[in-house]
């Protein structure tokens, strides 16, 4: 995770065409070591060695004496593990070939395609090795930031939880800094529990986290827990693993069974196609915290009135154009924050006190922005900013802080790096072959990352939606 620092804090001013250029570099030539490292050439799953081999590792389960064992071996990588759980996941119904091929997809998850590694025998489009991991962690670092704090419903502030599931978990970036923010309220004994099909997460418990990992295909119901185990229950950045409809729609119920009355389901999620933020938004003043936030991050709290136009960089656009088709064509959501207040609310006999914060991010100097360094920062935050010499709060030549002009660059980066995630499906449906996608991603990164040119995306309004929204779970009739 510590590389990370490297992506958040990028540098400004007068050196950001350089850093710019070299990310640049870098990025061509993370794709170049795919097509050659061995790294991305085999994939063993059966030993581990190193830090980053974690996401290649895999359990091996032959048998239920050898999940016994297994999960004894692995806990040192993993944490503590439930064989018994995780070898409990299907209802009476399954047929024991069903039952055998989950426990083959948990004994390897994964496989080789496009030079790069994903999930096997899943319709999951996005791949899961490092460099994914590392955007979806920057996801969630931008989510800690944005909304101020890693858990967003006013209830579990009020009332932390004792035991918490991170459901499709990932490398558990979040769980940690959970855990961490719980630490600073004094409450450092809260259970996490993290759910995946792939054991990405390291040993949290070494951070000192109370922490499992649970290894299970999310389709598979039910989920392997017992009725209101949780306190809490985090759906992160689940928008591309469960088709629109009936499959979510049981998914959610399943997640609604795990919570005690009186528990906190909370969502986050981000659009996968991009719009424009027009000039001067009018801040949300009867939400001061979170308007203080915003003006410390230079985001911006969507509301209703907020105003909102189509992508206007031409490179954006086409890009939102094939997202668009490739996900639909899956019964994926391109813009999940739109449904999921909605789909919340249809379940009034099992949540009530929905709560919701969206925010926009924008990927750059805003064009209005350089006439009037005002937009929903107050005059007092611009004073000090102003006032300081050093660090992240000294103001840059655009007007931004240091550090709101970083969070922005880490916006911008982890939407490139889902687009490249997205080759493959992007590939196909906008008829190009490897040559012309090379030449249009690579105009791209010239276009996205050219600070130096006042027309560019930067600074023409494109931004990154993110959200969060809450229920608490009601007792049924």
């Amino acid at each position: 995770m510590d590389g990370m620092a490297f992506a958040y804090w990028g540098p400004a001013s007068s050196d950001q065409q350089r850093f710019t250029a070299a990310r640049t570099a870098a990025l061509a030539r993370e794709r170049e070591r795919r097509k050659t490292s061995p790294e991305y050439t085999t994939v063993d799953t059966t030993t581990a060695s190193t830090t980053t081999d974690y996401f290649e590792r895999s359990i091996s389960i032959d048998s239920a004496k050898s999940e016994v064992s297994g999960a004894t071996a692995l806990q040192q990588n993993y944490g503590h593990m439930d064989p018994i759980r995780r070898s409990n996941t299907t209802g009476s119904g399954s047929s024991s070939s069903s039952e055998a091929d989950h426990r083959d997809l948990l004994n390897q998850p994964y496989e080789l395609r496009h030079g790069r590694r994903y999930l096997r025998q899943l319709p999951y489009p996005l791949p899961v090795d490092l460099t994914e991991i590392q955007r979806q962690n920057l996801r969630t670092l931008l989510g800690c930031r944005v909304f101020g704090r890693a858990v967003c419903s006013p209830q579990v502030t009020q009332n932390v939880p004792h035991k918490v599931l991170e459901v499709g978990c990932g490398s558990a970036y979040w769980s940690a800094a959970c855990h961490d923010y719980f630490s600073t309220l004094g409450f450092t004994d809260v259970a996490f529990t993290g759910l995946d099909v792939a054991p990405l997460p390291p040993n949290l418990n070494k951070q000192g986290v109370n922490w499992t990992f649970v290894q299970h295909d999310l389709r598979r119901m039910p989920l392997p827990f017992d009725d209101e185990e949780f306190d809490l229950v985090m759906l992160k950045d689940l928008s591309l693993v469960l088709q629109i409809g009936v499959p979510f729609q049981k998914f959610l119920d399943e997640n609604i069974r795990l919570l005690r009355v009186g528990g906190t389901l909370e969502i986050w999620e981000s659009d996968h196609v991009l719009r424009s933020l027009l000039p001067h938004p009018p801040p949300m003043s009867r939400q001061l915290s979170e308007q203080r936030v915003a003006d410390q991050t230079a985001t911006f709290l969507i509301a209703p009135g907020t105003p909102f136009a189509p992508a206007q960089n031409r490179y954006i656009q086409q890009a939102n154009a094939w997202i668009q088709q490739a996900l639909d064509a899956r019964r994926l959501p391109p813009t999940p924050c739109a449904r999921i207040a909605q789909v919340l609310y249809q379940e009034p006999e099992s949540l009530n006190n929905v709560g919701m914060r969206r925010v926009a991010i924008p990927l750059g100097e805003l064009r209005w922005e350089r006439d009037s360094h005002k937009h929903t920062r107050s005059n007092s935050d611009l004073a000090s900013a102003a006032s300081k010499k050093k660090g992240k709060g000294k103001l840059s030549d655009s007007g931004l802080t240091l550090d709101q002009l970083a969070l922005r660059q880490t916006a911008l980066l982890t939407v490139l790096q889902m687009i490249e995630s997205l080759e493959p499906l992007l590939k196909e449906v906008s008829g190009k072959n490897s040559e012309e996608w090379s030449y249009w991603w690579a105009s791209m990164m010239a276009d996205l990352l050219d600070p130096s040119d006042s027309s560019k995306a930067a600074s023409t309004g494109e931004v990154l939606e993110v959200g969060a929204w809450w229920a608490t779970k009601i007792a049924s009739d």
